[in-house]
């Protein structure tokens, strides 16, 4: 029999709704997922589909109208402003379309300040050599490439130790060769390190390595796929 899988988050008839009147946008609507542990999962759509609101809601960035989000029994949704900072802090690591690195900071430096805040961070060298980058910390931002920069990013995330790594468009602002680079590394979290990792995108390509896709439009889940056989990361063509 199948072990049955951990679920992370449990979110459930998410609703979220920005503006008043005729400025009034439903970004969410009835919303309801799992994040299971160990897994890759894609949350496809296009641009203002509500898959970023989504993935702000999981991370604890941003408060639902309505709903609730499971957290190891608790619902985040209720949690203080205190509360949803500490579970970003020691649950959650992200990564962004933006590198976000502090340009006066070496690689390392900018790794170490995030470490130095989580509760159970991992050794900063060691996040270095998970994505590759072990000759790069001594290395300011400007002498980086931007997919060295991505890296770090992911680097940066990973020190937090985190249950959960989110990725809003992780390879928007890189070239096709590049962002490849970087889901090879996403890849290697969930199929070597036993990270869970979600990755929001428009990009259907980079759903044929994910375990599962979720495809939103509209502010609704209008598909969800199964990959028995996730292709890898190598494999794509953009």
């Amino acid at each position: 029999m199948e072990q049955e899988k951990k679920v992370l988050l449990d979110a459930a008839n998410i609703v979220k709704t920005y503006g008043k009147g005729e400025g009034k946008v439903e970004a969410l609507k009835d919303v309801s997922l799992k994040i299971y542990d160990g897994e890759l999962l894609t949350i496809l759509g296009s641009s203002g589909s509500g898959k970023s609101t989504l993935l702000n809601i999981l991370g604890g960035m941003d408060r639902p109208d309505s709903g609730s989000v499971m957290v190891d029994g608790k619902d985040m949704c209720s949690f203080n402003d205190r509360q949803l900072t500490d579970y970003r802090r020691r649950q959650i690591g992200f990564v962004f379309q933006s590198f976000n690195l502090i340009a006066e900071l070496t690689a390392r430096e900018n790794v170490a300040m995030t470490a130095d805040t989580a509760g159970n961070p991992r050794i900063v060298e060691e996040v270095f050599d998970m994505v590759g980058l072990t000759e790069k910390m001594k290395s300011y931002p400007t002498q980086l490439s931007g997919g060295q920069q991505q890296r770090v990013s992911i680097a940066r995330a990973l020190a937090k130790n985190p249950q959960l790594l989110l990725c809003d468009e992780p390879t928007g602002a890189l070239d096709s060769d590049t962002g490849k680079q970087i889901l090879i590394e996403l890849e290697k979290l969930v199929r070597k390190h036993g990270r869970t990792v979600v990755v929001v995108t428009h990009t259907q390509e980079i759903g044929k390595m994910s375990d599962r896709v979720i495809k939103v439009k509209n502010g609704r889940i209008v598909k969800e796929i199964h990959n028995e056989h996730p292709v890898s990361a190598e494999s794509i063509e953009w």
